[in-house]
């Protein structure tokens, strides 16, 4: 008998139920454009999916300014969670980190400093004597930890970046092609960032922080001004304009906006605040599977049991416009000619959910437990059975 594989089932469902032949009639208004904001370069993004949302010019290569610090702290995460690195390490302030120009956590020279202070300096206060006085204690120097940062640009997807380096200044007689990014590159870091440090990224909804009897305010002024917002860092040098990339979060959706390029720090805020409501306005991101959550059970010919549980392995998002959930509709493929023995993690089938006519996402089906291989009786019953089903 040839291999027979036909579809099981495939059960179509609507997942919020409405009066679908309505919803089929009425087309849903257009969603409007983006604003125009007043910036070089911008990009929204949803986290989870990576969606991009709204976008101007966000592979202009632009100064990133201390916007290059989330990579610095990010190396410094990664240093603590592999264990080169512990937040209470003594760090020895070398002359070159404190006489740093720009924003300070006004380290003295020749003290010790604890890299969780150092950290707060750096992603709170935008330290630039942090940010060297950390470069050169985990590279050794900074241009070792530049190094560093951008190797991991690389591992982390950031192909239009280039840092020189830990801290955004401009660099001495280099031109703008000796340390830069791009508002998609920030906004993967920003994921990154996120994603794979998420206790580390509470640093950057922190308000204010006082070293050395010295309280300065996160430069973050959206922190104040919504309570969504919850990172992540801001950027100015007169070359790269005022920067900003933040980071809100609203019920089940997080996003990430990236502005580069404004006129000045009000600017910054009200501008890159305007392109987030806009995405939790007319966008929305739906969770369509639990990670290893049983979706149902499917035959199996041949086992020690008769059925197998079938899940999607991980969580899987999707950005939608707000409102085309209620549409969306879901269907299993799964073969009927499954024959024991069944291992834990095999795909058996596909899952998919459709938008009308559209493919929104399709999923590998997979098995939840094994299925052993059944006696010699009832692989010969079954056999038979299969002949004539």
């Amino acid at each position: 008998m040839g291999r027979r594989c036909v579809v099981l089932f495939s059960i179509t469902l609507l997942l919020f139920l409405s009066n679908a032949r309505e919803a089929s009639e009425i087309a849903p208004l257009a969603i409007p454009a983006p604003p125009g904001l007043a910036a070089k370069s911008y990009l929204l993004v949803d986290y989870n999916t990576g969606k991009i949302i709204a976008e101007k010019e966000p592979d202009l290569r632009l100064e990133p300014a201390s916007l290059t610090k989330m990579m610095t702290a990010y190396i410094v995460s990664f240093q603590i969670r592999h264990g080169g690195l512990k937040p209470d390490d003594l760090v020895l302030i070398s002359s070159n980190a404190h006489k740093t120009i720009g924003s300070r956590t006004f380290v003295e020279p020749g003290s010790r400093v604890t890299v969780r202070d150092l950290m707060y300096g750096l992603v709170v206060q935008s330290g630039n004597d942090a940010s060297v006085a950390l470069a050169e204690h985990i590279g050794g120097s900074e241009a070792g930890f530049v190094s560093m940062m951008n190797e991991m640009a690389g591992r982390l997807g950031m192909t239009s970046t280039l840092f020189a380096n830990s801290t955004g200044l401009p660099v001495e007689g280099g031109g703008p092609d000796s340390h830069y990014s791009t508002a998609r590159d920030l906004a993967i870091l920003a994921r990154a960032v996120i994603r794979d440090h998420p206790r580390h990224y509470q640093l950057y909804s922190v308000e204010e922080f006082t070293y050395n009897n010295i309280k300065q305010k996160n430069r973050n002024t959206l922190l104040l001004h919504d309570p969504s917002v919850d990172g992540i860092k801001t950027g100015h040098t007169s070359a790269a304009g005022y920067c900003l990339v933040a980071s809100a979060k609203r019920g089940d959706m997080r996003l990430i906006s990236v502005l580069l390029g404004a006129r000045n720090e009000q600017q910054r805020g009200t501008e890159s605040l305007r392109i987030l409501n806009y995405g939790f306005r007319f966008y929305e991101t739906i969770r369509l599977t639990e990670s290893n959550k049983q979706l149902g059970n499917v035959k199996v010919w041949g086992g020690e049991l008769d059925d197998v549980a079938i899940a999607v392995a991980d969580d899987f998002y999707v950005t939608l416009q707000t409102g085309q959930s209620k549409s969306l509709v879901r269907e299993f493929k799964v073969s009927d000619d499954l024959v024991a023995p069944i291992s834990v993690g095999q795909k058996l089938g596909m899952l998919n959910y459709m938008l009308g006519n559209k493919l929104v996402a399709e999923l590998p089906l997979v098995a939840l437990k094994p299925v052993e291989e059944g006696g010699f009786l009832t692989r010969t019953a079954d056999s038979f059975k299969r002949l004539f089903k």
